[in-house]
C-alpha cells in the first residue's frame, strides 16, 4: 500500500518511540484542567519545533497552538489534533495524554520526511475538550478552512473506526427568590430551590416524549445554605444532547420551556445562559475511515468492532462540519472499563496505553500519506464530505 513511503515511515516512528512515550508520560504525570495546560502545551511546542515546524500561538487561547511544516512540493494540508486537558479530581481518565502523544508522533514522523513530503502537516494544539472546547473557537476563526483533512485517535475500551458523537449544549439556569425564616415566616419567602426541583421534575416528564438518542442530565450547583432559611438563589446546570444538532436545539427549547414553567409556578425569577460552548455532532468521513482501518490491519491489528453510534460529545464534531475528519478509537482497556473512571486512568498511564499511542501515530501517518500521495483518494474524500455534510 505504501510503495514509496511504507518502508521509510515505520522506522521513523519507531526511532522516536521513546519520545512519544515521554510526551504521554509527562502529560499524564502533570494533569492540567482545560485552558490551564501550560506544561503540556509548552512540552508539545518544544518537541514539534525540533522537527522543523513553525509554531504559532492562538490569540486569546494561551494553551492552544498551530505548528506547521510545508513540504518541498505542493499538496494536501493535513491536520493532526492534539488534546491534553485532564478531568477535575481524576486526571487523565479520558486518555488525552495519549491523544497528544499520538498526534505529535504522526506529525513529527511526516515532518522528518523533509523534501519527500508533498503538502503541509499541521499539529493543532486544542485545549479544554472536556469543558469549553477550543476546537469550537478554532473553527469559528477559520483555522480549518484551508485544510484538506483532519484526524486524531482517541483511546477507548474497544476499537471502533466509524465513530459518531452527539451534538450538545451546556445550559445553566439560575433562579432568584426571596429569603425568609423557614419556620417563622415562610409565607414571606420565595423558594428558588423549589424552582430548581420543579425544573428537574419537568425534565424527567419531558424525557418520555423524546427520541431515544436525546440525553438530558444535570446537577444542582447551588441550593441554599441552611434548612432554616428559604433559599433565595438556586442554580442548576444541564447538558442537552442529541444525535443531530437540529433535534438537539429542539430539545433545548423544550428544556427552557420547563425552566420557564418552574418560574411561573414558584415566582422565582429565571435567568439562563450557556456555561460552556456547544458542540456539533461528529460526522466521520467514511472514505478516510476505511483507509485508516486498512492501515490498522496492515500493521497487524484486527480486533475491530463494527460501526457504532457515539453517545458522548466532542468538539471534534465542530471540526468535522468544516473539513473531512475521522475520530477513531483504539482500545487501551477491556470493554468493562468505562472512560472517566479510575480504571481507565490506570490504563492511560500503562505500557499498553503508550504502545497504543505509538500504534496510533503510525496509522495516522500512514493515512495522511495515502491522502497526500493519491489524488483520486482525496477527491473521493471531498466528494463524500460535500454529500454528507454540505448537502445533508
Amino acid at each position: 500500500m505504501h510503495k514509496d513511503f511504507g518502508i521509510l515511515q515505520r522506522p521513523i516512528i519507531d526511532s522516536i518511540k521513546e519520545e512519544i512515550f515521554e510526551v504521554a508520560e509527562e502529560i499524564y504525570k502533570n494533569p492540567e484542567l482545560g485552558n490551564q495546560e501550560f506544561k503540556a502545551s509548552k512540552l508539545l511546542r518544544e518537541k514539534i519545533s525540533a522537527y522543523g515546524f513553525l509554531v504559532n500561538e492562538v490569540e486569546g487561547l494561551p494553551t492552544a497552538f498551530l505548528a506547521r511544516k510545508k513540504g518541498q512540493k505542493p499538496g494536501p494540508k493535513i491536520a493532526f489534533l492534539a488534546e491534553y486537558d485532564a478531568l477535575p479530581k481524576i486526571g487523565h481518565a479520558c486518555g488525552h495524554n495519549l491523544i497528544a502523544a499520538a498526534s505529535f508522533g504522526a506529525a513529527a514522523a511526516l515532518g522528518a520526511l523533509g523534501e519527500e513530503l508533498s503538502g503541509e502537516v499541521i499539529l493543532v494544539g486544542s485545549p479544554a475538550e472536556e469543558t469549553d472546547g477550543a476546537k469550537v473557537l478554532l473553527v469559528e476563526r477559520g483555522i480549518f478552512n484551508d485544510m484538506d483533512a483532519a484526524m486524531m485517535v482517541h483511546p477507548g475500551n474497544r476499537t471502533t473506526i466509524y465513530t459518531t458523537s452527539l451534538a450538545m449544549e451546556a445550559l445553566e439556569f439560575t433562579y432568584t427568590g426571596k429569603a425568609a425564616h423557614a419556620a417563622v415566616s415562610p409565607h414571606l419567602g420565595i423558594n428558588a430551590l423549589d424552582a430548581v426541583i420543579l425544573l428537574f421534575n419537568g425534565i424527567n416528564a419531558l424525557r418520555q416524549q423524546l427520541r431515544p438518542d436525546a440525553r438530558i442530565h444535570g446537577i444542582i450547583v447551588e441550593g441554599g445554605h441552611t434548612p432554616n432559611i428559604i433559599p433565595e438563589r438556586a442554580v442548576a446546570r444541564f447538558y442537552v444532547r442529541a444525535k443531530e444538532k437540529k433535534y438537539m436545539l429542539e430539545v433545548k427549547e423544550k428544556v427552557i420551556a420547563c425552566a420557564k414553567g418552574a418560574e411561573l409556578s414558584t415566582g422565582a425569577k429565571l435567568s439562563y445562559r450557556n456555561f460552556e460552548l456547544g458542540f456539533d455532532n461528529l460526522v466521520t468521513n467514511k472514505t478516510m475511515a476505511e483507509v485508516f482501518k486498512a492501515n490498522l490491519k496492515e500493521l497487524g491489528y484486527h480486533d475491530i468492532s463494527d460501526e457504532e453510534e457515539g453517545i458522548g460529545s466532542t468538539d471534534m464534531g465542530n471540526v468535522s462540519q468544516v473539513v473531512p475528519s475521522i475520530h477513531p478509537h483504539i482500545a487501551i482497556a477491556e470493554r468493562d472499563v468505562a472512560p472517566h473512571s479510575l480504571e481507565f486512568l490506570k490504563a492511560a498511564g500503562s505500557d499498553r496505553g503508550k504502545e497504543v499511542a505509538v500504534l496510533s501515530a503510525k496509522v495516522l501517518a500512514m493515512t495522511a500519506l495515502d491522502i497526500m500521495t493519491k489524488e483520486e483518494l482525496l477527491k473521493k474524500i471531498k466528494e463524500e464530505f460535500e454529500e454528507t455534510v454540505k448537502k445533508p
